[in-house]
């Protein structure tokens, strides 16, 4: 699996479609194994569930998050979890434990 978070500073950046970095962890047997930083290359809002696609994501964890955007996602087949903030990694972490229950669209 494969988790994206649009982060800034360590910190779940709270603007989905204003995020210049997303910080990727491959998930195998429930822990992390790898993390990797992607830039999106000044993407909007449309081209990033395009970039997240094309990543393989299968999970965004984010602050806010656009119904057009949110759309666009769940039509790639990425599920969306909102609301996180604070640590990336602290964010991944409940996820992985089942302690993280997304907000919706906001």
């Amino acid at each position: 699996m494969k988790i994206a978070v649009p982060f800034s500073n360590g910190e779940v950046f709270q603007h989905f479609g204003h995020t210049e970095t997303f910080k990727l962890y491959e998930i195998e047997d429930g822990q992390v194994a790898s993390i990797d930083i992607v830039d999106t290359n000044g993407s909007g809002h449309d081209a990033l569930a395009g970039l997240l696609s094309d990543l393989s994501v299968n999970v965004l964890l984010c602050g806010g998050i656009g119904e057009g955007a949110q759309t666009a996602l769940t039509a790639a087949g990425i599920e969306i979890c909102s609301g996180a903030k604070g640590d990336a990694a602290n964010a991944v972490n409940a996820y992985l434990r089942g302690e993280l229950q997304s907000a919706g669209v906001n």
